[in-house]
Order: structure tokens, then sequence, then C-alpha cells
């Protein structure tokens, strides 16, 4: 699958692949340095590990790269938590960051209501750039995927980017996870 990653928050490294990327203004540096570099990668804390991995694995074509087990006062003293155990995989797209999914054994985390919604303040969804929104809609569809609705192309009114006109859907991953496919078209 040719896509990667992208987060919908404006950073210009993920976006450099893409038609246009070069005309996008530089990051903003202090004191001579570029704050950020890049995204290293996304973590999803999940209840059900091996059915986040099947499905980022098998239905959306990412490679695992690692697994861990994450325990001791390393880990304790990172998340400001006791007596953590958690499982770990990595995951890969094509291009871009990587995905970490976790699976905390203990302390188990407390389940958000309601965390696919679009409206729920905090992490909200993660975007994936594809080749061809249609296509990719389709398989993922055959795969049994179930979407918010079909692809939509954002009117040239509300959002104008220097790489085309947008087109998106939203759907859930395992664990109402929200996601969305989106790909950008010259007009």
């Amino acid at each position: 699958m040719s896509s990667y990653l992208a987060l919908v928050l404006g950073v210009n490294h993920l976006s450099s692949g893409l038609p246009g990327a070069s005309q996008l203004p530089k990051m903003q540096k202090k004191g001579g340095c570029q704050m950020i570099n890049h995204i290293d990668h996304i973590n999803i804390v999940v209840r059900d590990l091996e059915k986040n991995v099947e499905f980022y694995r098998d239905v959306l074509g990412f490679r695992v790269t690692m697994e861990a087990l994450l325990e001791g006062e390393w880990i304790d003293a990172v998340v400001g938590l006791k007596g953590v155990r958690a499982r770990c995989v990595y995951l890969q797209p094509e291009n871009g960051p990587r995905l970490e999914l976790l699976q905390y054994e203990s302390p188990v985390g407390v389940e958000v209501p309601r965390q696919g919604a679009a409206n729920t303040q905090g992490y909200r969804h993660v975007a994936f750039l594809v080749d061809d929104i249609e296509v990719e809609y389709e398989r993922l569809c055959a795969r049994g995927v179930k979407f918010l609705g079909p692809p939509v192309t954002v009117p040239l009114q509300s959002v104008k980017t220097l790489t085309g006109r947008k087109r998106l859907c939203y759907f859930h991953g395992p664990e109402d996870v929200l996601l969305e496919i989106c790909d950008y078209r010259k007009e």
C-alpha cells in the first residue's frame, strides 16, 4: 500500500511527499534550531493487543517491526505510574511515523466513554494519506471496515490547500479508535 501516516496537525515533515509541499512555509526555528524534527510515532493504548495488531497489519497493511514487554523503574518513571507492565507492538506504514500499540496489563487503564465520537475532547483521530481514496475505500469496505460515510470532497471555501482538493472519510478501528483516509486532487 503506497500510503503514509499523517496526523492532521499541519506538520510540514508529514506533508513533504505531497504535491506542492515545497511551497509550504518552513517550520519556525527557535535560537537557530528547529524545535520539532518530525513525528516519531503515534501511541494508542488498547484493551486487546492481538485484535488491534491484526487490524493494522492485515487490514491496513502495516508491518510489525518490534514487540516488547515494558516493565521496571524506567517505564514507571516515564509514565508516572507504579508497577507498570505493558505489552508493546510497533507497526510501520510504507512511509511516515510508526504506530505504537500498547496494552497495559498493570495498572489497567480507564476506558473513556464515546472515545470514537468526533467531538470528544483530547486525541481525536489519525489520518492516513492514500493514493486514491475511492480505491482504498472499496478495498477496506470489502475487508469489513464500517465507515461513518462515503468519501466527501471538502468545499473549496472551507479549506484551501496548496496540494489540491482534499477528499476524506472516517471509520473506526478496533476499540472505537477514530481513523481517517484522505487524498488530495489537483483540479
